[in-house]
């Protein structure tokens, strides 16, 4: 086993400012250099419930968080308590709310009680968890007091720092540098999944995006809504689903690159528009972020189970492109790639992933340059323009208005003008054109990387989107020799990458009741599953247990 990261929980109820002593501890880590990975979990209310956040960091790439075998733990009320006690490593430190709980083990510490004196004194338990983990790891009250005002806003400053220092004073005694942490080789930005997606789309030439709120897309409309000043965007937030996808198809018609996103209630209102898009080869770009359902299901947690859904997405045949990243740090690529598919082949193209990967909060390492600019096919001759001109590859140039020619997009079946028709052999004809377009994008992905693989010997692991962190992790802790294999692209489904396995056992690992992922891969390419490993409680894998179940069936 490989143990070189030191994790931190931080659990309380909500309004305890638990989330923001997980961000401030990150942003410690950060500063010294070292590179971490956040996952907050927290229940669909404002107030009350069980709220935690789980901090892992290391010297290396951290693809995942650590919840067994932790290294400090801060709990403020019995439930906390309970729920985190088992996870400590035995050289672990657990430190409690001696205000809410007696006769249990730890070091106790009068949180609440300390709090009374100060003004926002329901939020000061955060703070105090965070000078915990200061003086825990060997750090100063001067770094204390640091990360306070970089994190915080001035006017709580002398509030937050009096506090933090009552309690640094009262542990570090007792547990003063217990874990001494090395800094590491430099300071990294910090990004959450919607954070990179947001900023991979602006990279890619994004000008227009539509969102009605819902978890756990939401933090993308805050995002680009905070910025859209500075990066000249239009964001909007219409009265509903049906109303972003349909106002999108517009903006995209003006020839705005333009972004819409939600999870699977919204997403399954889009299905009428999305098919909308496939008609009119409207160039649209959708985010779809999974959680677990039916129907509202779980709103706050993390699951794989729409992926059937995003493949097979709106009514009739046209091309459909489903991308699924690995990691916060692909997701900032690949949603640019996207958009330049999508207006290369006039097609709505939906970024697949999860919760896990939109919230969580991971060290990256992003390059501008590498990006993609999406570049769209433009009617540049002389003569009649025809939107939907019959192409050998079958994609026809675009124009956009103002224009002193007719641009005519129609839902209605339409010849190459765009004019309706009921005729039966240009019916088949625009139904062949269409088809070409996806012939046409097969070929062209032959030429890109559609599949990661990761390790170069051993027995064959394939997983997809978010969980292949927790399979990349897993496998370094338990320090196993295998090759993970992570298609990208689920539609198209890159045959030609995959089939080359057909006679090798694989494992499977996903995030869903079903095996829908290994259905997939079966049906495309016939491979022999020794067996499938899957969770469906609402929670990513822990590499630690993950790393045990591998080794099992292997």
């Amino acid at each position: 086993m490989v143990k070189d990261v030191f994790t931190f929980i931080v659990g309380g109820k909500a309004g305890e400012g638990v989330k923001k002593s997980g961000s401030i501890a990150s942003a410690l880590f950060t500063s010294m250099g070292r590179q971490i990975f956040q996952r907050d979990d927290y229940m669909s209310l404002i107030q009350g419930g069980h709220n935690y956040s789980v901090v892992s960091t290391a010297n290396r790439l951290v693809n995942s968080q650590y919840e067994n075998d932790v290294e400090l733990i801060v709990n403020s009320d019995e439930r906390s308590y309970n729920n985190h006690k088992d996870k400590l490593d035995d050289n672990g430190i657990l430190v409690y709310n001696s205000d809410e709980q007696e006769g249990v083990q730890g070091l106790g510490i009068p949180f609440s009680s300390k709090a009374k004196e100060y003004k926002y004194r329901d939020l000061m338990y955060g703070v105090g968890a965070f000078a915990v983990l200061v003086s825990t790891i060997g750090q100063t009250k001067t770094e204390l007091e640091k990360i306070i005002k970089e994190q915080f806003p001035e006017s709580t400053w002398e509030d937050n720092i009096s506090y933090a220092n009552e309690i640094y004073d009262i542990v570090n005694p007792e547990i003063g540098g217990r874990f001494k942490l090395e800094n590491g080789d430099k300071k990294r930005p910090i990004l959450t999944g919607n954070e990179s997606i947001s900023l991979g789309a602006i990279a890619a030439g994004l000008d227009c995006y539509y969102a009605y709120p819902m978890t756990p897309t939401s933090s993308i409309l805050h995002f680009l809504a905070k910025y859209q000043k500075e990066f000249n965007l239009s964001v909007m937030q219409p009265e509903n689903e049906i109303a972003v996808i349909n106002m999108a198809i517009g903006s995209v018609f003006s020839g705005a690159k333009t972004m819409i996103a939600s999870s699977g209630g919204g997403y399954a209102l889009m299905g009428e528009g999305y098919s909308l898009a496939g008609m009119t080869e409207t160039p649209l770009l959708i985010i779809l972020s999974s959680r677990p359902a039916p129907a509202s299901g779980v709103p706050t947690y993390t699951e794989q189970a729409d992926l059937q859904f995003a493949l097979n997405t709106g009514h009739g045949d046209f091309l459909r492109i489903v991308a699924s990243p690995g990691s916060i740090n692909e997701a900032y690529y690949l949603i640019a790639e996207l958009m330049a598919l999508a207006w290369k082949f006039q097609t709505p193209a939906t970024l697949l992933t999860s919760k896990y990967i939109s919230e969580s909060h991971m060290s990256v390492d992003l390059n501008l340059e590498d990006t993609n600019w999406a570049e769209p096919r433009l009617f540049e001759r002389n003569g009649e323009y025809k939107r939907y001109l019959d192409m050998e590859d079958g994609i026809s140039p675009l124009k956009f208005p103002p224009s002193e020619q007719l641009i005519k997009w129609n839902s209605y079946e339409h010849d190459e003008l765009g004019i309706t028709t009921e005729n039966p052999e240009i019916i088949s004809k625009m139904h062949d054109k269409r088809q070409r377009k996806e012939e046409t994008m097969i070929e062209y992905m032959k030429t890109m990387k559609t599949v990661n693989i990761y390790g170069s010997k051993g027995p064959l692991i394939f997983t997809w989107g978010s969980t292949t962190m927790s399979v990349l992790e897993a496998v370094y802790y338990g320090d196993i020799e295998v090759r993970v294999i992570q298609p990208i692209y689920l539609r198209p489904f890159p045959v030609w990458e995959i089939e080359k396995y057909r006679d090798e056992p694989i494992i499977i690992v996903e995030l869903n009741r079903s095996g829908q992922f290994s259905k997939l891969i079966q049906d495309k390419c016939h491979v022999k599953i020794k067996k499938v490993i899957n969770q469906y409680n609402g929670r990513p894998f822990e590499p630690i247990d993950l790393a045990k179940k591998i080794k099992e069936v292997i």
